[in-house]
């Protein structure tokens, strides 16, 4: 495993995405990938599935401290009181008693974001949280939390893969340190459907979606969090370290249309219109 070092805190540059692992078979994915060399796991309030992470990293003995943990607070739960009250459940349901990184999910017009920031700091400044940050912000809104708050943002989290530009946003993280977390890093599996990725990974003799993780690790401030169910991908995913990208390949990658969104919720608002 390889890291990226964000604000002095060492981040594992592949962790795995568990949306959806839920259940027996979801927390033996979770131990396997942790017997795998995974030590960066992402999980969410409303994943319903933060007592399997936290059976499976009891199961796996890999011990907490070598464990970047990621949870989050649903957009709905966004009030002062609500956020300290998830958090402690959160907390209790995970059988742990920090989480390295906390997160808002989604941004919330009807909250004041002022407010839970306030919550955030509190959980930090008690140990809870190690890192607090954000997730599916634009840039707008990660500039008006980040300075007019002046709240310490560890991490934007959002979707991120070959199909999609963030470029903006990746050029603000970069200036200010914050770790830029890319979900959905694969773009639901459409990344071994691209004729440069498979060409590439002919080439380098790795899979397309080894291709588009490079591609993404290689980036300044970039971890990705690929979900996987299976022995074979959770292998693959990993598989990442033994190679680079030539800068051809790299910025042939980059003029790739992006113009593709995977993740669209219903309830998610234009921010910057």
């Amino acid at each position: 495993m390889q890291f990226k070092t964000i604000q002095g805190v060492e981040v594992p540059e592949i962790g795995l995405g568990t949306h959806r692992l839920i259940g027996r078979e979801g927390e033996n994915t979770i131990k396997l990938a942790l017997n795998l060399g995974y030590r960066h796991i992402d999980t969410a309030q409303s994943y319903k599935n933060e007592r399997e992470v936290g059976e499976a990293i009891k199961r796996s003995h890999v011990d907490r401290e070598e464990i970047f943990l990621t949870t989050k607070v649903w957009h709905t739960h966004l009030e002062k009181d609500d956020v300290l009250k998830i958090a402690e459940n959160s907390l209790r349901e995970l059988d742990t008693p920090y989480v390295d990184l906390l997160l808002v999910h989604w941004p919330n017009r009807e909250v004041n974001i002022e407010k839970t920031m306030e919550a955030f700091l509190s959980l930090r400044d008690q140990g809870k949280a190690l890192n607090i940050g954000v997730a599916n912000f634009p840039l707008k809104l990660l500039k008006e939390v980040n300075e007019e708050l002046g709240a310490p943002i560890f991490c934007n989290q959002v979707e991120y893969h070959p199909f999609l530009s963030q470029f903006d946003l990746l050029d603000y993280t970069a200036e200010q340190d914050i770790l830029f977390t890319a979900y959905a890093p694969l773009a639901q599996a459409k990344v071994m459907d691209d004729p440069l990725l498979q060409k590439l990974g002919e080439k380098y003799g790795k899979s397309p979606a080894q291709i588009a993780l490079r591609w993404l690790i290689e980036q300044e401030q970039v971890v990705a969090i690929p979900k996987a169910s299976s022995e074979e991908h959770l292998k693959e995913n990993i598989d990442v370290f033994d190679f680079v990208l030539e800068d051809d390949d790299f910025y042939a990658i980059d003029d790739i249309q992006k113009d593709t969104r995977i993740i669209n919720p219903d309830f998610a608002p234009e921010w910057d219109k």
